[in-house]
């Protein structure tokens, strides 16, 4: 059955072309629609895509039960409600570079305007009168700029800043003291800092809990007398009321917004009245390169996301920001040692597991967060509903099942790509460990305290017996009888003559009868079946 795909809010036609390019895929363009009618049509798709005008509610989400994808033609996702995405395993995906250099042009457009009153000029020679006295404005050169949030828009601003001779200044703690240096912005180590050192603010950070209202009151008061306030980022970051407050006060020299609370500003509006405030209509990204940049940004994320389960340019999924085709082994590797750990840990009678550790080898350590949600992927198989479980929600659905997810300290390195995960279930553990290396698939080598050599593919037996003759050749008897056919089989000792495991990777689905039959073999201690799901 082919993949849905729903595309609105007049997505730029090379983007909507490279998904119709795909054979699996049916997609259907069609204008924005009232809320009610999408929520009757959602469940027909696996992925939507589309602008700021479609708001992916929660009821939609809730709704939309094939839906894997939400693809965002543009940077912000205020219009999707994140937390209900990351809950039911839907990936959202956005494309942040596409408008990058739209908005920081921009930026400069709209400043200059209000310096040097263009808009005024404009429209009193269109009206016959020759106002050039009265037009007297000012420089951008010598004049100290602030940015908050030095990234891909931050980055570009100021590039050109410095290239009208401005000193920048930039306050952001998550980025690196190496970029402020390539960018040749001075950093501010603190807000406070940067607003003491601004006459031009201008904000390019994400609305969050942490971000609204930060150009607040007392923000406004620590800027110099005369500053321009700039906010091209979300309506909320700067404090409508305080913004008013200061403009009349006369201590803040103008603003400039393209952005606000409420959109589309309409009707009667209290920031209309003021001649050194350039209003507007939220067009950081209305141009035609930015269009389409964005359209094909997210429409070949959401591609890769449906056809390849490439979820690296997710927002909510533990693989953002990750090499996708490199980590997919380690990632496979450990949803499956989780799922051995489990299944072994079922067949003592401990089904509730009480928590998840996973230790990697160096290489792995800086993605051992995707790994860990790779881990409660594996471990939650089984328990939710498989189509939902994902390493966008695994995390979250261990959690609320009171899992404890950890990663493990030192004391793990047999190979620079190792892994190691370890489960508890009450007074019982288990601990299974492999190698994902980039030449080859991923091996299991460790289960417990024995050391194996399988891949963690198709179904896997795995068998405790005696040491003793024979056992191999019944089991390979009664699986041959049972229609078994074996791919490997790995025997593995602590000593001679005592306890042993054997871990035979088999093609397709063993009869239900098998463990049974391999139980009732003389010496065989115990025989578990261990169908893996999904790859991470």
């Amino acid at each position: 059955m082919a993949l849905r795909i729903l595309v609105t809010d007049e997505v730029d036609r090379d983007g909507v072309e490279l998904l119709r390019a795909v054979p699996e895929f049916a997609v259907d363009e069609v204008p924005t629609l009232p809320a009610a009618e999408l929520l009757e049509r959602i469940d027909q798709y696996d992925a939507i895509v589309g602008r700021s005008a479609t708001k992916v509610t929660e009821a939609l989400l809730r709704r939309a039960r094939r839906l894997k994808v939400v693809g965002r033609a543009g940077v912000g996702v205020d219009n999707v409600a994140m937390e209900v995405a990351t809950e039911l395993g839907i990936a959202v995906i956005n494309a942040p570079a596409g408008n990058t250099v739209a908005v920081a042009e921009l930026f400069f457009g709209s400043v200059l305007s209000l310096l040097r009153h263009l808009t005024r000029a404009d429209v009193s020679m269109h009206d016959g009168r020759w106002e050039r006295a009265d037009l007297l404005g000012t420089e951008l050169r010598g004049k100290s700029l602030g940015i908050v949030g030095l990234g891909r828009i931050g980055g570009e601003v100021s590039h050109r800043a410095l290239a009208f001779g401005m000193d920048v200044h930039a306050y952001d703690p998550y980025v690196s003291e190496e970029r402020f240096a390539a960018l040749r912005v001075k950093r501010a180590p603190t807000l406070d800092a940067l607003l003491d050192a601004a006459q031009f603010l201008t904000v390019h950070v994400p609305l969050t809990d942490e971000t609204t209202g930060m150009i607040g009151a007392d923000a406004l008061r620590r800027l110099r007398a005369g500053a321009v306030v700039v906010n091209m980022a979300r309506g909320g970051i700067v404090d409508d009321d305080a913004l008013r407050a200061a403009l009349d006060r006369g201590h803040i020299g103008g603003a400039v917004l393209d952005v606000y609370l409420k959109e589309p500003l309409t009707g009667e509006h209290p920031f209309r009245s003021y001649s050194n405030v350039v209003l507007l209509p939220h067009i950081g990204a209305s141009s035609a390169e930015a269009q389409r940049n964005v359209a094909l940004d997210a429409c070949e994320a959401v591609r890769d996301a449906l056809l390849n389960g490439d979820l690296s340019r997710s927002l909510n999924g533990a693989l953002a920001g990750e090499d996708s085709a490199t980590l997919a082994p380690a990632l496979l590797l450990a949803r499956r040692a989780a799922a051995v750990a489990r299944a072994l840990l079922a067949g003592r009678g401990a089904t509730a597991i009480d928590s998840v550790t996973i230790k990697t080898g160096e290489d792995l350590t800086s993605s051992a967060g995707a790994l860990l949600a790779a881990a409660a992927a594996g471990t939650l198989e089984g328990v939710v509903e498989a189509e939902r479980l994902n390493l966008i929600n695994a995390r979250s659905l261990a959690t609320a099942r009171g899992l404890v997810l950890a990663h493990g300290e030192g004391g793990f390195a047999p190979h620079s790509r190792a892994i190691e995960v370890r489960l508890v279930a009450g007074a019982h553990s288990m601990r299974v460990g492999g190698v994902a290396a980039l030449d080859m698939p991923p091996r299991l080598t460790r289960i417990g305290d024995f050391h194996v050599d399988v891949a963690p593919r198709g179904s896997l037996l795995v068998l405790t017996n005696h040491d003793v003759p024979g056992v191999i050749g019944r089991v390979g008897t009664a699986l041959a009888d049972a229609g078994v056919n074996i791919a490997e089989y790995h025997q593995a000792r602590l000593a001679a003559g005592g306890e042993a495991l054997a871990v035979v990777t088999i093609d397709g689905a063993p009869p239900a009868h098998v463990c049974e039959t391999l139980t009732a073999l003389r010496d065989v201690r115990s025989a578990t079946v261990v169908k893996f799901g999904g790859d991470a």
